[in-house]
């Protein structure tokens, strides 16, 4: 497959997580009565990712997020050229997937960029308090499992076809354990993206959800080499 194929398809993976997730997030959580709550916006970034990797995965392999790009090369399982221009379009998916958000959700009156924007955060922006130590723990670990999760769905003796449903259902459990203590990132892209927009104490503490997923992602591949054979 062409090169600037598989790109299209994480930019285009990347964004529908981004305004899936978080867009869940910021228009739907909140809305008093009938919100969709914790719960609501867990199952949404699952759903993003069921539906996006049974589109395109068989082009790109459905990353749609820097840690996992990271975690399969680490597991023997993406070639290192391919990393850099990988993580480009998911940057740049993430990107545009919160340009769109932003212009709807902007479409009422009193809506507040500053007030978060489905921003990930730790101290007093921690949705219930986490410290850093606990932000950076939790991180780590989820990501961790959800590329152990991502490496043996698609191991070669694993079910055929099965793939985006453990991984998006691992992803909803993620959340459904992470939003409280850093409103779940695993994910730089959907960080960061988020981020650009919300522009004060999100960018500030951006660099933890840089750090923290990508390494849990390369443990969980060299970990992978050795529980797959790879």
């Amino acid at each position: 497959m062409d090169l600037s194929r598989k790109l299209a398809a994480e930019f285009i993976g990347t964004l529908w997580l981004v305004l899936g997730g978080c867009g869940a997030a910021v228009l739907a959580a909140g809305v008093a009565d009938v919100g969709i709550g914790y719960a609501g916006v867990s199952l949404a970034f699952g759903l993003t990712v069921v539906t996006g990797a049974y589109a395109f995965g068989s082009i790109s392999g459905a990353h749609f997020n820097p840690a996992v790009t990271v975690g399969l090369y680490a597991g023997g399982r993406f070639p290192m050229k391919d990393v850099v221009p990988y993580v480009f379009a998911q940057l740049l998916g993430g990107m545009a997937g919160a340009a769109v958000l932003y212009a709807i959700a902007s479409g009422v009156d009193g809506f507040n960029v500053e007030a978060g924007f489905a921003s990930n955060g730790y101290g007093e922006h921690s949705p219930q308090g986490y410290s850093l130590q606990a932000a950076l723990i939790c991180e780590i670990v989820m990501t961790f499992m959800f590329l152990m999760v991502i490496l043996g769905a698609t191991s070669d003796n694993a079910p055929k076809g099965f793939a985006p449903l453990a991984i998006g259902l691992a992803l909803t459990l993620i959340h459904l354990i992470s939003i409280p203590v850093t409103n779940t990132s695993v994910n730089p892209a959907r960080s960061e993206a988020v981020a650009i927009f919300q522009g004060t104490w999100a960018i500030e503490q951006l660099w933890a959800f840089w750090v923290a997923p990508l390494i849990g992602a390369a443990l969980a591949g060299l970990a992978g080499r050795w529980v797959w054979g790879r």
